[in-house]
């Protein structure tokens, strides 16, 4: 069923607010993965509010559906998430990767209830979800496995061994996006190590990319309709987004990438977000 406009506009409010507290940790924490925790917002909104199915309260829920966040180093827009989901207090998070902290910049899955995975070295996230895929196929399960990559992660070759075996086994429990905010750590990443023709490459390898503006939420829930409902292998949704969304002097900008913010820069940012 498609979202309602009241609804669409309930999920923009909870993803404003998330945004600012990537804000507040990333002050707090005195520097993250900021750009990139920005760009994902909408797509992990969507997830935990409305279609993936989990439980907070019982998070080793046996049947739930698994998320990876392949893109481990935006942590900081994944701990916020979680938090106010219900997984542990939203203060916690005030001593975000700081010593003795459980919530590192790479979020770890033995310390941070709500984790499926630890990821941090790139290009694992993918080939964990395969075998999650299969292992539930294997039991009869009937939970999905949503994967989130990032573009410049994409260079990784264990991402297309991944993408290769997910086709072959055609995976159609296991449902991926990229993050596709066109920036990496070095700058664009059509500069640092070309990508295009990107959804062809997905395409070649066997799986049905749909692509979409990663910040409509109708537009990706549409998205993830269709990709639940493709019976003949595996799903990519290339989700186009902007690095640093919602703060206007970080959009876009590779230097973004990751940063740390003053107290003033703190409060300009969370006034970029609310003017969204």
């Amino acid at each position: 069923m498609a979202l309602s406009e009241k609804r669409i506009q309930e999920l923009k409010q909870i993803a404003k607010g998330i945004r600012k507290d990537i804000i507040d940790i990333t002050g707090w924490a005195g520097g993250a993965h900021i750009g990139g925790g920005m760009s994902m917002v909408d797509i992990m909104v969507l997830l935990y509010w409305e279609l993936a199915k989990v439980d907070p309260k019982n998070p080793d829920w046996e049947d739930r559906d698994r998320v990876i966040l392949s893109k481990g180093h935006a942590g900081v827009g994944y701990a916020p998430v979680l938090a106010r989901k219900g997984y542990f207090q939203f203060e916690l998070l005030k001593n975000f990767n700081k010593f003795m902290s459980p919530f590192g910049m790479h979020l770890d899955g033995c310390k941070v209830k709500g984790v499926d995975v630890s990821t941090g070295s790139l290009g694992h996230g993918l080939p964990i979800g395969v075998g999650l895929a299969l292992g539930a196929r294997l039991q009869k399960k009937p939970w999905i496995t949503y994967c989130i990559l990032g573009d410049g992660e994409c260079n990784e070759g264990s991402v297309w061994e991944a993408a290769m075996a997910a086709s072959h086994f055609k995976l159609t429990n296991l449902i991926s996006f990229v993050d596709r905010n066109r920036l990496m750590i070095d700058g664009g990443t059509e500069e640092v190590m070309a990508l295009e023709p990107f959804a062809d490459k997905w395409r070649a390898f066997g799986f049905h990319v749909i692509e979409c503006d990663g910040h409509d939420f109708a537009a990706l829930d549409n998205a993830i309709g269709q990709a639940r409902a493709h019976t003949a292998g595996p799903c990519l949704i290339m989700a186009n987004t902007v690095k640093g969304k919602g703060v206007d002097f970080m959009e876009g900008d590779v230097k973004w990438h990751y940063g740390g913010l003053s107290t003033d820069l703190v409060a300009k940012a969370k006034e970029s977000v609310d003017r969204m």
